[in-house]
């Protein structure tokens, strides 16, 4: 392995030392316990967020919206709340709200205030993410969520009336449910003035959201609070030329700072997890090569497939002797802090999911960073200690990034959020206060499709159907799924294929000579008609025999994993007894089966092709079949499929298939494209 030589230490601009409190982030957190010689008080009194506890407390009590700019470290996330409630905010059966855009933040977070407070995880401080609630309705005062559960609960309360306080934290990252959810808390402090609203982040263009909460609204009704204090600096080195492999250069990085660098911590920043887990198979193969005298490494892997102990095991301090190197996606970037990292590894992407309304097809791809989340990914290893940023391309490439990463809702699939929003009555889109407004077309379609699948009707208005889909805490294809079994019987059949899509993971396919055993394993649950009803017969074989992680071991599967699918499935099957839904069984007919699983992914079919790719129904897009899936290797009889989702790398790659009949596709949408819309779906 070569040395570091190849670092040229950044100097001046953007691409330098690391310790002002430009563009950076917020929020000291951790799930792991700080040391027995520093007691949680004072932990919290070092903090720069301490200093300013008064003025943010006159600045809420005397404003109807706080923006709260800080920078990385200060302490936002966790000691904000906390403030709140000893000033009284939670008095009278009041809560305080701190939303996040990812679960493993918001169960992190949660965890480590709740030690603060001296409460235990569930009892005054909790966490809500979907499909799992630890609080309790009578006695969780802070409550740590995810913005789209927070949005979810405007369906049920429209004014949000249990809460006092909501902070919407990491604004910056312009998440759909951030979007949806700022443009409805400016609509409920309208009609309740005394709701007090937080917008938080550290590389927030603060003056764009000021203007936004004062556009339409009297004088004074928001303000910028500015956190100063720094945490340590933070060391930048670029690449002298781009490298062709990042993954491999991430690698020889980490390598050669355990054999050179001063004690740390190691977080390498990857887009996904089959980078993640090449990451550290090429750590993994090279460990038996670790000199004798050198530190042994403690590999995790970190993003949201995993399950929460997982997660949270990254969190844990490493063994005496040991160096933890985290190989994370973007779910580290911000308001997670993982104590002792002292050196980050950025390979200068990140995956995002972007939607082509034309398509109607949603994929994942690969794309530069911006130099918002570049900076946010370097201020990581300045949490707890002064630290180094590697970046894996030129100083030259950092200049020209974008500057923040483009709002989610301009880029995603509206068909669900628009749903939400008409379940508000918020009838009239034209009318809604985006903070970005939406490409029409994009609008246009979704309200197309909503109309097309029954959800929306010739008014515009919600449907008695799109009502109660709006409620469920799923997508719109897969709520459309469970209520259409009704009409084929498959009630019991359709819950579990619904449960079992929500997780990730469910084989565990090893290299090499045991993932050779572990396929033939897979073998015994293959379904003919594809992965959906593949993924029921491992469901069924597991609660069969016991629900036992040998039972799992041994036939290839996650214990995780399908464990939270009985989990998702007991909570789905609530919703659909409130509606009335029967959960009766379809006696092993798949043909029934499957033209249910065509009335919510009729939107995403495809047709087989001589050289064994696919092309969409709706744009002809080229599809490759990703090797996970049981058709990978064979052509469906009727040369014709459904798939769950589609994901774009070097090539377009779907996932989770089952194969149909053309003429199935016809009794959906596509009879009102083909009829309103000239798209073309030949089924000869």
């Amino acid at each position: 392995m070569s040395s570091l030589q190849f670092w040229k230490p950044g100097t001046t601009g953007p691409g330098s030392t690391l310790d002002r409190a430009t563009e950076a982030e917020g929020s000291v957190v951790s799930s792991a316990p700080l040391g027995a010689s520093v007691s949680i008080q004072t932990a919290r009194e070092r903090l720069p967020i301490f200093k300013h506890r008064e003025k943010l407390l006159y600045c809420i009590e005397n404003y109807g919206v706080t923006i709260l700019v800080g920078q990385t470290g200060c302490g936002k996330t966790t000691q904000l709340p906390q403030y709140l409630y000893e000033a009284g905010w939670a008095a009278d059966g009041n809560v305080i709200a701190c939303t996040q855009p990812r679960r493993v933040a918001a169960t992190s977070v949660a965890g480590r205030v709740a030690s603060e407070v001296g409460s235990i995880l569930g009892d005054e401080v909790g966490y809500t993410i979907r499909f799992e609630d630890v609080s309790d309705k009578k006695r969780t005062r802070i409550l740590y969520m995810t913005d789209g559960v927070l949005f979810r609960e405007t369906l049920l309360d429209p004014l949000l009336s249990r809460f006092s306080v909501i902070m919407i934290d990491e604004a910056h990252e312009r998440s759909v449910y951030t979007d949806l959810l700022l443009g409805v808390l400016k609509k409920i402090r309208r009609k309740r003035p005394s709701l007090r609203i937080i917008v938080s982040s550290a590389t927030l263009d603060a003056t764009s959201f000021l203007d936004y909460f004062s556009s339409g609204n009297p004088p004074g009704e928001a303000t910028i609070a500015s956190l100063e204090g720094r945490m340590y600096p933070v060391q930048i080195t670029h690449l002298d030329q781009p490298t062709e492999d990042y993954v491999a250069k991430a690698v020889e990085t980490v390598w050669s700072i355990n054999l050179q660098q001063r004690p740390g911590d190691v977080l390498v920043f990857m887009t996904g997890r089959e980078e993640i887990d090449r990451c550290l198979e090429g750590l993994a193969e090279m460990l038996p090569t670790l000199p004798r005298n050198a530190t042994r490494l403690k590999l995790h892997a970190l993003h949201a497939g995993l399950p929460m102990d997982e997660q949270l095991a990254a969190f844990e301090p490493a063994e005496r002797g040991f160096r933890k190197v985290i190989v994370s996606t973007n779910i580290a970037e911000a308001s997670v802090t993982i104590e002792g990292i002292k050196y980050v590894i950025d390979s200068g992407f990140v995956k995002i999911r972007t939607y082509n309304p034309t398509t109607a097809l949603s994929s994942l791809s690969t794309v530069p960073v911006s130099r918002a989340s570049a900076i946010q990914r370097a201020g990581r290893a300045g949490r707890t200690s002064s630290g180094v940023c590697y970046r894996l391309y030129p100083a030259s490439t950092f200049e020209s990034l974008p500057l923040t990463t483009q709002a989610e809702i301009t880029r995603t699939d509206l068909t669900t959020p628009i749903l939400q929003l008409k379940s508000l009555g918020i009838d009239d889109l034209m009318k809604f206060e985006w903070v970005s407004s939406p490409p029409a077309e994009a609008v246009l379609r979704a309200l197309e499709n909503l109309v097309a699948s029954g959800m929306v009707g010739d008014d515009g208005r919600l449907t008695v159907v799109g009502e109660k889909v709006a409620e469920c805490p799923v997508e719109v294809n897969i709520a459309r799924m469970l209520f259409s079994s009704k009409d084929y019987r498959c009630g019991e059949e359709i819950l579990t294929i619904a449960a079992m899509t929500a997780v990730q993971d469910v084989f565990v396919i090893p290299d090499g000579a045991a993932g050779a055993l572990a396929e033939l394993e897979r073998r015994k649950f293959t379904a003919e008609e594809g992965d959906h009803l593949t993924l029921l017969n491992a469901y069924n074989g597991f609660t069969r025999y016991g629900r036992a992680s040998s039972w799992c071991k041994s036939h290839a599967l996650s214990f995780r994993a399908l464990s939270r699918a009985v989990s998702i499935r007991s909570q789905l099957k609530k919703y659909m007894q409130r509606f009335g839904l029967p959960i009766e069984s379809c006696q092993g007919d798949a043909k029934r089966l499957r033209q249910c699983i065509v009335s919510g992914y009729w939107r995403n079919g495809a047709r087989w092709m001589a050289d064994g790719t696919y092309r969409s129904v709706r744009g002809n897009v080229v599809l490759n079949v990703h090797p996970n899936s049981v058709l990978f290797t064979r052509k469906p009889t009727s040369g014709w499929v459904v798939f769950h989702e589609m994901e774009e790398t070097k090539k377009t790659q779907i996932r989770i298939l089952t194969e149909i009949e053309p003429d199935w596709l016809l009794e959906y949408g596509h009879k009102y494209h083909d009829k309103h819309k000239g798209v073309g779906v030949s089924v000869g």
